[in-house]
């Protein structure tokens, strides 16, 4: 088969596309056929390689994806070949105490598919089956790649971090990414007013499609200020954002008394200033989210088939273009997700 394939870290050429033996098919396992892998700023830091961080190179990228059942290692009752699926990234032991609360994101033994092993950006991939989600009908295979590992992010920041309530304020920083996009939708699912922030007009116009209220640009305003006078001087109740050192400390400063700051990322920096003061005098609070629960896709997939959420794509690349995918993605050239059709 074909596979992307990183054997060293550095910039996009070091995605290289590769024939190589397709995986081995161990019990509990499926081997899917994809039709539709996304990409993820995951990829990004996968590639580019992390102080500290060690990989099992050569790796294979893709956090999510969606295909159909070739094969499954042991007989199972609820999927067969052939069946069209939505593959969950997120892959724990199962059997300890986080996976049984279904808090499987906190297992130790939990791994992200194209970053603890190989993962969807390739004609195949082998993943236990309990990692298999039944793909809507109402969704294409490009549709149903799109959602996985944004959406289950964005709710998990939205709902079980900052349990956003109807009537409270929300800014989504970077409304174009997909989380981004994800988190706006869901913010106005609970009943939220959306502040969208981004440093593109044409973003921010596209976030009021998918919702938001209000925009603020980033490359003309100052985040809390503008927050401030959106909201009669009293500022937001939540921040999600995942973009870090860039506007941490203008996103603190447009809360309102008892707010929460909600983050799954630094993709401008991780080291941030931080006022201890203006944190417990505020009352506020700041709150760290990677990934989700898997039984949030339940939920997830129940809005989406009843058009409650939708899934944002932005463009669709064959998977010999990873490279130019990166590039992409790494300049903000994207609305939503991006996607490779292995």
């Amino acid at each position: 088969m074909r596979a992307i394939r990183i054997h060293e870290h550095g910039g996009p050429e070091k995605l290289l596309l590769e024939e190589v033996a397709s995986p081995p098919l161990r019990p509990h396992e499926a081997r899917v056929r994809v039709h539709a892998a996304g990409v993820n700023h995951l990829d990004l830091w996968v590639r580019q390689g992390i102080p500290g961080v060690r990989y099992p190179l050569p790796l294979t990228p893709g956090c999510d994806g969606a295909g159909t059942v070739q094969e499954i290692g042991a007989p199972v009752k609820d999927f067969k070949p052939g069946d069209p699926v939505v593959l969950a990234p997120g892959v724990s032991c199962g059997l300890c105490e986080a996976c049984f609360a279904g808090r499987d994101y906190l297992c130790r033994e939990y791994g992200i598919l194209g970053e603890h092993r190989d993962g969807t950006c390739a004609e195949e991939v082998v993943v236990p089956v309990r990692n298999l989600i039944p793909k809507p009908a109402s969704l294409s295979f490009d549709q149903a790649a799109a959602i996985p590992l944004v959406f289950l992010t964005a709710w998990q920041m939205v709902v079980e971090k900052a349990k956003v309530r109807p009537g409270e304020t929300v800014v989504v920083v970077g409304a174009g990414s997909g989380v981004g996009s994800a988190a706006i939708q869901i913010a106005r699912l609970h009943g939220a007013e959306v502040i969208a922030v981004s440093s593109s007009q044409e973003k921010l116009d596209k976030a009021k499609e998918l919702g938001a209220q209000e925009g603020i640009n980033l490359s003309r305003s100052d985040l809390a200020e503008e927050v401030k006078r959106l909201t009669a001087r009293r500022g937001a109740d939540v921040v999600i954002e995942h973009v870090g050192k860039a506007v941490f400390e203008p996103a603190l400063r447009s809360l309102t008394w008892g707010g929460r700051l909600v983050t799954c990322g630094a993709t401008s920096g991780a080291d941030v200033a931080l006022n201890l003061r203006h944190v417990f005098f505020k009352n506020l609070s700041i709150l760290g989210s990677t990934m989700g629960s898997r039984a949030h896709f339940t939920a997830i997939f129940r809005h989406v088939e009843a058009g409650r959420l939708k899934p944002v794509v932005d463009r669709v690349l064959p998977l010999a273009q990873a490279p130019e995918a990166h590039r992409l993605l790494e300049e903000r050239h994207i609305f939503g997700k991006l996607l490779l059709a292995p």
